[in-house]
């Protein structure tokens, strides 16, 4: 299981961005969170604080 993102609700925020402990989650050049899956510990901090139910761990 890993992070994924919804694309249609990620405002670019970077509150997921700065609460994963593995820093597997990047803003891309749209500023849309995108999460490196081999890096991703799947322990759900990021789910916890996106502020648009952004991120779900499957």
């Amino acid at each position: 299981m890993v992070a994924k993102i919804i694309v249609d609700s990620c405002t670019g925020c970077g509150s997921c961005v700065d609460e994963c402990p593995a820093a597997a989650i990047s803003l891309n050049d749209d500023d849309v969170a995108v999460v490196d899956e081999d890096e991703c510990l799947d322990c759900g901090a990021c789910e916890d604080v996106c502020p648009n139910n952004a991120i779900t761990i499957e």
